[in-house]
């Protein structure tokens, strides 16, 4: 169940409970401080726990009661105590996830060809395609920020940024290596192949979230080699933006302003300071996530779109459903709820 993942902060906020009672701590402010803190942050999932535990003392109570005369009543009462642990769990559900500090945030989505030619670049902008219809059905907005188009009208690299209410709950599970097995449209003899394309989910990050100081970035100009015209060409319009410190490196060259070229390099910059921030300090506790990419090897899969058996196969909680056409066509939801629920499960000691 999902609520026993705060089974953890339960113990914790009893464990911090008998510690503000010690004297050794009440006489010392700056323990009492200290442990304050930590026990607000408990507090509220120790809470739902105890509820929990109390409402399932009160059926195995109502299970011992052997009498024919009340047993409809016993009954009926074991039904509304099952219903108030099912409303317990989905109460639980949404406190775990307000727990995370990205999910108000809108994020970037970076879509970039990996490992298949051709066939990777048009499936990345497959990919984008159904992200774009997956934000529609949410009535999320999608500003693509930088592109980088191939001859056969897929994508080498794409840049997005998506806005609107639970714009990180919705793309948050999309991060990683995914993976189709198809025949490519340039393929002759009817072979399937095998290709992959990597996705980057990144809170937007501003500058109270992450501060860049002026000496840490390099900024260069150049002239674009992308579409827009004898204008673009003519123009350094293109930024290219180096973050000295962690070798980040930004380009983008989808307007013809450099002003705008250098507010969106930026903006983006500072979501992957924000997710490399992150990800450093989650590491450090417990190694609670993986990296985002990786190196797009196909063995390195999160998810598999199997289109001759119309097939879609997401690997980190064996999920498997085969309407491939309703998912190509933006139709997430039951694969996004059920990474929801197996998520929780990974997190059972996060209040230790």
């Amino acid at each position: 169940m999902i609520i026993e993942v705060f089974k953890g902060f339960y113990e914790k906020y009893k464990k911090i409970g008998s510690l503000l009672s010690d004297p050794k701590v009440t006489n010392s402010p700056e323990l009492v401080v200290k442990y304050s803190k930590e026990l607000s942050k408990v507090s509220e999932p120790a809470r739902v726990y105890d509820e929990y535990l109390k409402i399932k003392s009160e059926i195995e109570e109502l299970n011992l009661i052997n009498s024919p005369e009340i047993e409809a009543e016993v009954k009926k009462e074991i039904e509304e105590k099952e219903s108030e642990i099912i409303q317990l769990e989905k109460d639980a559900l949404k406190l775990f996830e307000s727990m995370d500090p990205n999910m108000s945030k809108n994020v970037i989505v970076e879509i970039r060809a990996g490992v298949g030619g051709q066939e990777s670049a048009i499936f990345a902008g497959d990919l984008l395609r159904m992200y774009l219809r997956y934000a529609e059905r949410h009535g999320l907005n999608v500003e693509v920020l930088s592109s980088h188009e191939t001859e056969l009208g897929g994508f080498k690299e794409v840049t997005f940024s998506v806005t609107g209410k639970d714009a990180y709950r919705l793309f948050k599970y999309e991060r990683g290596v995914h993976r189709v097995q198809r025949v490519p449209l340039t393929e002759a003899s009817g072979r399937i192949h095998t290709s992959t394309a990597t996705v980057a989910v990144l809170p937007e990050a501003n500058e109270v979230d992450v501060g860049i100081s002026p000496e840490e970035i390099r900024i260069d100009t150049f002239r674009s080699s992308g579409a827009g015209g004898q204008h673009v060409n003519r123009t350094e319009s293109a930024v290219r933006i180096t973050h000295i410190p962690t070798g980040i490196v930004i380009v983008c060259e989808s307007e013809r302003s450099q002003i705008q070229n250098r507010t969106i390099a930026m903006k983006i910059l500072r979501s992957r300071l924000l997710d490399l921030r992150q990800h450093q300090e989650n590491e450090k506790m417990a190694s609670l996530r993986k990296e985002q990419i990786g190196t797009a090897e196909r063995s390195e899969k999160i998810r598999t779109y199997n289109f001759p058996q119309s097939r879609v196969t997401d690997h980190r909680n064996s999920f498997t459903t085969y309407k491939l056409n309703g998912i190509m066509d933006g139709d997430l939801d039951e694969i996004v709820e059920s990474l929801r629920k197996w998520e929780t499960g990974k997190y059972a000691f996060l209040g230790n």
